[in-house]
């Protein structure tokens, strides 16, 4: 087959032009596409302007009108228990002798022994039973003051007025205050059973007059109790009074 006078590879120039091979397409580098996306994404995103903030009204605080306090329960004012018999009273049919006391002072001695511990309180104690032994018709002079150092002092102090068989009865005044040792326990109780004594042994009718409470506060309330030990100090000592005249007769 005949090659038109040409070698083997050669041909016209035009035909040699057009034979030529195409120019080769540079390959697009590995994660070209993705790395122009991400370039995309990452182009800053353009600034806006923050919006004007406007500054919030201060509105004048409303102040709430105060609600109407709740009148408080009006309290009973204390009873004041005139000289008498100690409060509550006994039903007794009217064919049963009676022998009861009277709280007359008329021709008695009275001897007080009081605490000075707590002497605020005892000082109170003190002025209400002699405010009541006067009122009663108790002589100052046939009174007798003896003071003791504390609560537990009182017993042997009533105990020895009464050994001098000069008072027709005695009194002891005093106060304990609870603290956080047991040392109240022990005080309240050997002073009320020591004055229990007192007028058991020698036939003297002893009065206990002796606060036992857990604050100041307590006791400040119960100074009266001051006149209710010379009361029930002086029906005592009448009461005893009619036993022995009875016993005479």
């Amino acid at each position: 087959m005949s090659s038109g006078g040409f070698w083997p590879g050669e041909g016209p120039a035009g035909e040699q032009e057009n034979m030529q091979e195409p120019e080769a397409t540079v390959a697009d580098p590995p994660g070209w596409p993705q790395q122009a996306e991400a370039e995309a994404k990452t182009e800053p995103e353009p600034e806006v302007e923050p919006a004007a903030v406007a500054e919030p009204s201060v509105a004048e605080p409303s102040v709430a009108e105060p609600e109407p306090a709740e009148e408080a329960p009006a309290q009973e004012e204390p009873q004041l228990i005139p000289v008498g018999h100690v409060p509550g009273e006994l039903d007794i049919p009217d064919d049963v002798a009676v022998l009861e006391g009277s709280p007359s002072g008329a021709d008695r001695t009275v001897g007080i022994v009081v605490s000075r511990f707590n002497g605020e309180i005892s000082n109170r104690l003190l002025e209400s039973a002699l405010e009541t032994l006067t009122a009663a018709g108790v002589a100052e002079e046939r009174i007798t003051v003896m003071p003791v150092p504390g609560a537990f002092e009182l017993p042997i102090g009533a105990m020895a007025l009464a050994k001098t068989r000069r008072y027709s009865c005695v009194i002891a005044l005093g106060c304990v205050v609870r603290g956080e040792t047991a040392h109240f326990d022990y005080v309240a109780g050997e002073a009320a059973s020591g004055l229990q004594l007192a007028g058991l042994e020698t036939g003297v009718p002893v009065a206990f007059g002796v606060l036992t409470v857990d604050t100041t506060a307590q006791a400040e309330a119960r100074v009266d109790k001051g006149a209710d030990a010379a009361r029930a100090a002086l029906e005592m000592a009448d009461l005893f009074s009619q036993v022995r005249k009875q016993a005479k007769a």
